[in-house]
């Protein structure tokens, strides 16, 4: 791919994963992206990403893309048939944190909140989030500890607090 850098330029660099490419649509090397982005068709922003594939992370930049019905279609700079575009089924698309816009006061990227510690009001540590889900109505994050618990990502209801800083999430979650 043109402009592709090999992964040691960017390993001090923290990479988001915003996205991944998908099947080849058509025959001219277009390809399905699964957005990870609300809106969806905020992948598009991102010109300049990298691709992440077999572990290794390498520049990449988006010709031109587009929502397509209720998905998203994209060709790769340098890609030009179906075939080539079938290379890069998988592959990860990610861009430099300090890119990402502000989330803004009580809102927060997935990314960021996962690897934090849940803690419950009476001090007990549930785990750390190990994910995170979209259910349509409201997030959940997943903490692994003793056990996997699923809560609910409701500020001022379950979730407290949220201390990046501490890497602490305060939440009132007493069900077992």
């Amino acid at each position: 791919m043109a402009g592709a850098q090999s992964s040691s330029h960017v390993q001090d660099r923290q990479l988001i994963v915003l996205g991944q490419i998908g099947a080849p649509w058509g025959v001219r090397g277009w390809v399905r992206l699964n957005s990870y982005t609300e809106p969806r068709d905020a992948l598009l922003d991102y010109r300049d990403f990298y691709l992440r594939q077999d572990g290794e992370w390498r520049a990449a930049r988006l010709a031109e893309g587009r929502p397509q019905g209720k998905s998203l279609v994209a060709r790769l700079e340098g890609v030009t048939d179906r075939d080539e575009a079938l290379l890069y089924r998988g592959a990860e698309m990610g861009v430099p944190r300090e890119q990402m816009p502000d989330p803004g006061d009580g809102h927060y990227y997935w990314s960021d909140l996962e690897g934090l510690t849940v803690q419950r009001l009476d001090g007990k540590v549930l785990g750390q989030v190990a994910y995170m889900l979209a259910t349509g109505e409201h997030d959940v994050m997943v903490v692994r500890g003793e056990r996997e618990t699923l809560i609910p990502f409701v500020m001022r209801k379950f979730v407290l607090d949220v201390d990046l800083d501490k890497k602490l999430i305060s939440v009132d979650w007493e069900w077992d």
